[in-house]
């Protein structure tokens, strides 16, 4: 929408400008569902009041002033326009149906994920109203919230629906004992400081100049692949266009508490170590499959993951992420790594895969490449405009094989307008890629979603299958170490 712009406009933000451009523009789709059948009044009236129509992002348009420039523009809610009502059901293919009169018991996963792998990428946004919608599948008990990644990243979005949503347990009482826990360690240090200095120093030293090396050696593969460099194409490679190619989109279903079992095995090992792995073991098992023989040991398959730059990471309170000034602030505050993974024939030992992750994620914390990675994004911008700085980004999806976004949801069972939520998993529109790995955890479990170019990947199911397969042989092999 072409405006003059007002005093009273606020200009985008560098990386919301990033999203508004056709080839990086960015929708966020998260799915929840249920089993109780959704009372559309009540739910729109607990939509009015809630804090999501209150926020500033959430009832303003995107407006452009004569010189091209983006700023958001306060706005009237009409929240007829926002919450869209679907009663058909939906067929696997994610169209709808006429006959709804037969009854059904479950949700239609398949059908609810193609209708979502279609609206990845036919459905932009309208620019007529505040940039967000809620789909209602009412046949299928299911609610598709459609967010623009210009109003805020996962962080945010994620403490602004913790905030609207049914009685959690916030953890206050265990942050504060956390606190306490580690108070008294600093005391005990400065007894013996004198004796350690040297030491300290030695692998102060010893740290800082390991962080240079990676950052340095990080950066510049960065900045190859974002222009010069690509993947060796394969079976799953997309490329420039490839985001406009028709999708399918399936689900890997993981338990955290097996994922848990397998970080025992190895010390120091997370659970993205963990994740990492099972996407590692994942892709070469696909490629065995697809291509039995013709994928060389050590081909390398190159994933770019978002990184959250705030200085804790986990989910804050909404009044702390509005906050102007505080280090959780509302945004899109995130930088971006690669995270190669490469392709080995199966051998004995499952845990190979995850002692290989860890030494990958252990160099990459070691560097800082996603804040510089998020500073170059803004300088690109400020110094060229949002067209040099979407292609740069681009051109990095264009050379790379798939995405990875990893993100904590909520640790209990939530209600979300009074409606109890039983399943929840996270996608974003298209990307040139013909690959994009999406994973939340919710109360004990996480669900990966897998967004494939259909023409490029179609079997997304076995793929899933595959990644569930990789994390079930980790778990029986750690099972073997921790018992022994």
């Amino acid at each position: 929408m072409a405006s003059q712009g007002t005093f009273s406009d606020e200009p985008l933000s560098p990386a919301g400008r990033l999203f508004t451009d056709p080839k990086t523009d960015v929708i966020i789709h998260v799915i929840a569902c249920g089993k109780d059948t959704i009372d559309i009044d009540f739910a729109k009236s607990v939509l009015k009041s809630s804090v999501m129509v209150q926020h500033p992002r959430f009832c303003s348009l995107l407006v452009r002033d004569k010189d091209g420039l983006e700023h958001w523009r306060r706005t009237k809610i009409d929240i007829d326009q926002h919450v869209i009502v679907f009663d058909k059901r939906l067929d696997k293919s994610g169209k709808f149906i006429e006959d709804t009169s037969q009854g059904f018991t479950d949700n239609g996963e398949e059908a609810v994920n193609q209708y979502v792998a279609d609206l990845s990428v036919s459905s932009p946004l309208s620019a007529d109203k505040p940039l967000w919608e809620i789909h209602l599948l009412m046949a299928h008990k299911c609610a598709v919230f459609r967010i623009h990644h210009a109003l805020g990243d996962g962080f945010s979005l994620m403490s602004m629906l913790m905030a609207g949503c049914g009685k959690v347990d916030e953890g206050d009482d265990h942050r504060d004992a956390a606190a306490h826990r580690v108070a008294p360690a600093k005391s005990m240090e400065s007894k013996g400081r004198k004796r350690r200095d040297w030491r300290r120093l030695l692998c102060a030293i010893s740290g800082l100049l390991k962080m240079i090396r990676y950052t340095l050696l990080f950066v510049v593969e960065f900045l190859l692949m974002s222009w010069f460099v690509c993947d060796k194409s394969t079976v799953i490679s997309g490329g420039d266009g490839v985001e406009l190619w028709p999708r399918k989109l399936a689900t890997a279903k993981f338990l955290l508490e097996d994922m848990k079992e397998v970080k025992k095995a190895i010390p120091n090992t997370t659970i993205n170590d963990v994740l990492f792995a099972v996407i590692s073991s994942g892709l070469s098992r696909y490629l065995e499959h697809r291509t039995p023989n013709a994928s060389h040991e050590g081909l390398r398959l190159t994933g770019v993951a978002m990184v959250n730059l705030r200085s804790n990471p986990g989910v804050q309170e909404l009044s702390e992420v509005m906050k102007k000034n505080s280090e959780a602030r509302w945004g899109n505050k995130f930088g971006a790594i690669l995270l190669p993974v490469y392709y080995h024939k199966p051998g004995n030992d499952p845990l190979e895969w995850l002692k290989r992750a860890k030494v990958t994620v252990d160099k990459k914390k070691h560097s800082l490449e996603a804040y510089v990675t998020y500073r170059l994004r803004d300088l690109v911008m400020t110094l060229f405009g949002p067209k040099y700085s979407c292609l740069f980004y681009y051109k990095l999806l264009c050379n790379t094989t798939f995405t990875i976004s990893n993100f904590m949801g909520p640790l209990e069972r939530i209600t979300i307008a009074g409606y109890p939520v039983s399943s929840m998993k996270f996608n974003t529109s298209s990307l040139p890629q013909a690959l994009s790995i999406y994973m939340l955890s919710y109360v004990g479990r996480v669900e990966m979603q897998l967004l494939v170019a259909k023409d490029i990947i179609p079997d997304p199911e076995l793929l899933a299958k595959c990644f569930e397969d990789a994390l079930l042989e980790m778990r029986m092999a750690a099972i073997g170490i921790n018992t022994a």
